[in-house]
């Protein structure tokens, strides 16, 4: 892969996965806002685990990152969609590091790694909920939870892998950017999550994030490793 291809695929998968971020804002009565193609942010602090400003492109001042977000309040998050950030002096930590990673759309499935899990989508506030659950370990946030009814739309689907009925696998999958991100993925569900993927948007290639571990079982799935992004966080 070219350097012109890999830079335009690491600005569509940041712009996908702020599309997310903002979604998730917005179903909390939030109004998140772009500054132009650089970058997007929330004015107002975000659900927890989500950034309050996400860079769309390489290059962006610090100063423009950090003046638009609240570092007032605990909790304070950037991510740095191209590890070009230096927001030390402005307070910040890395919390993590992490590959953003790019599957082609009709790549060939991976093998099932486990059998017997029948895939759908979730519909309604009340398969939401038990997907939450699911997705904490069965210890579900309920309404403090991020995850709102609000976000169950055209253009996001809450992926449910079920034994028995029972949710034990799934994922987040949302357009934008020209693509499908993948986030939240939990359980051994990359072959099931990709099927009902390409089931949905077979034209679109498939993005995301991982790290460690997670990284690993991405490549198995057959996703390539693109490029670093960091996560910073305000230490007060």
């Amino acid at each position: 892969m070219d350097e012109t291809t890999r830079t335009a695929l690491l600005r569509r998968a940041a712009l996908n996965n702020a599309g997310w971020c903002g979604a998730v804002c917005r179903a909390h009565g939030l109004a998140p806002r772009y500054d132009g193609e650089q970058l997007w942010f929330s004015a107002r602090r975000t659900p927890p685990m989500y950034p309050d400003a996400v860079t769309l492109e390489p290059g962006v001042p610090a100063r423009n990152v950090v003046r638009g977000v609240d570092t007032a309040s605990a909790g304070c998050s950037v991510k740095d969609s191209f590890a070009d950030l230096d927001l030390a002096r402005e307070g910040f930590e890395v919390l993590f590091e992490a590959q953003w990673i790019h599957r082609p759309a009709g790549a060939p499935l991976p093998e099932s790694e486990a059998a017997g899990l029948e895939w759908s989508e979730v519909s309604g506030a009340e398969e939401l909920a038990a997907w939450g659950a699911a997705f904490d370990g069965g210890e579900g946030a309920g309404g403090d939870g991020p995850f709102r009814p609000g976000l169950l739309g055209e253009g996001i689907a809450f992926l449910a892998g079920r034994v028995d009925g029972r949710i034990v696998a799934g994922a987040v999958a949302s357009t934008g950017g020209g693509v499908v991100g993948v986030s939240n993925l939990f359980g051994a569900a990359w072959a099931g999550v990709l099927g009902a993927v390409r089931a949905r948007w077979p034209e679109l290639d498939v993005v995301g994030y991982e790290h460690g571990e997670d990284l690993e079982a991405a490549v198995r799935a057959g996703f390539a490793p693109i490029g670093p992004l960091r996560v910073w966080f305000f230490a007060q």
